[in-house]
């Protein structure tokens, strides 16, 4: 039983069940549950699809206050991998930068092993990615169709979450 369980529904494509991991990353988990519960997600789009490698989605129009990074090159321990169907934050070239950007992974990608803070792993759905990865995309990995995050919300959660530690800048 996982300790806390999302469900991930993508129109015309699915639902996805993702468990997360708050005792590996607490600040990255308690960070995306917040977005889910205020439902931030619902209505936004997988906007950078890339096969055999992953889908992304998360981006809003909103402006969001960034979290530290928990991976091991920015000196927090994460050794979790980035196989098929984990998810992972998305960042810029800062290490301090992830918000609500996220990426699931189609195909491994070792090179992301301690750079991205992986933090949970599809355990249902995973021929949804499948499906996802093979739209087609522009140039710039755009899907020509949007891809729409229906729903996502939390189904289970069987631990207390710290208040998220937001990265300050001046």
């Amino acid at each position: 039983m996982a300790d806390i369980l999302l469900k991930l529904r993508v129109k015309n494509f699915g639902e996805m069940k993702i468990e997360l991991y708050p005792e590996i990353v607490p600040n990255t988990v308690a960070n995306f549950v917040d977005y889910v519960e205020s439902k931030f997600f619902n209505g936004l789009i997988f906007h950078r699809i890339i096969k055999n490698f992953m889908i992304q989605g998360g981006g809003g129009v909103e402006k969001k206050r960034p979290i530290k990074g928990e991976f091991t090159a920015n000196g927090f321990k994460n050794e979790l991998k980035h196989t098929k169907g984990v998810i992972s934050m998305a960042r810029t070239s800062d290490p301090n930068s992830a918000t609500s950007q996220f990426f699931i992974m189609h195909k491994d990608a070792p090179h992301l092993d301690g750079q991205y803070a992986a933090f949970g792993k599809v355990i249902e759905g995973l021929e949804i990615i499948d499906k996802i990865a093979t739209v087609r995309t522009d140039y710039y990995d755009k899907p020509y169709e949007n891809v729409v995050i229906e729903s996502f919300e939390v189904i289970e959660k069987n631990v207390d979450l710290p208040k998220v530690q937001y990265v300050w800048r001046k």
